[in-house]
């Protein structure tokens, strides 16, 4: 079974996230998490983390994980970044799951009206599915062409 978890850089499971971004996201760029907070300080900390979490028979295990960088650049507006799932567990539905509870809680708990993400070139029809829109000309960002993409709370969803 997979479940969907907010959890805090002090959970047992952060260090099997930052493994994950580390081997899927980061490492192929030349960078890991900890360089990551280098660059951007207080980000770890700042960002909500969500893991999908297999409950595997020698203890739980991360097998996707996003990031939600709430009221980022500014009040209102969140950020969905770091989103990646274990390469081996693609296809499944999980990086779907993750992005609708983040959606969830970015709308329904916290209340912010739009949230973005800069999409590699290689995700933007999985974003597309999801209902989220371009909202850029493909830019690069770490080497890797980009497109910002953008998801807005509806007025249906924010009258519920």
């Amino acid at each position: 079974m997979i479940q969907i978890r907010r959890i805090t850089t002090s959970d047992p499971l952060y260090a099997q996230e930052v493994a994950l971004r580390d081997s899927v996201l980061l490492q192929p760029i030349g960078l890991d998490v900890a360089k990551l907070q280098g660059l951007f300080p207080g980000l770890e900390e700042q960002a909500e983390h969500f893991v999908a979490v297999f409950d595997h028979p020698a203890g739980p295990r991360v097998i996707g994980t996003a990031l939600l960088l709430p009221n980022h650049p500014k009040t209102g507006i969140g950020k969905l970044m770091q989103m990646t799932v274990d390469p081996q567990r693609q296809g499944e539905g999980i990086g779907t799951r993750l992005v609708v509870a983040i959606e969830r809680r970015a709308f329904g708990e916290i209340g912010l009206d739009e949230i973005f993400c800069h999409a590699r070139d290689t995700a933007l029809g999985f974003y597309s599915s999801l209902g989220w829109t371009f909202d850029s000309d493909t830019f690069m960002e770490a080497g890797i062409p980009h497109r910002r993409m953008l998801f807005a709370n509806s007025p249906a969803e924010q009258e519920m």
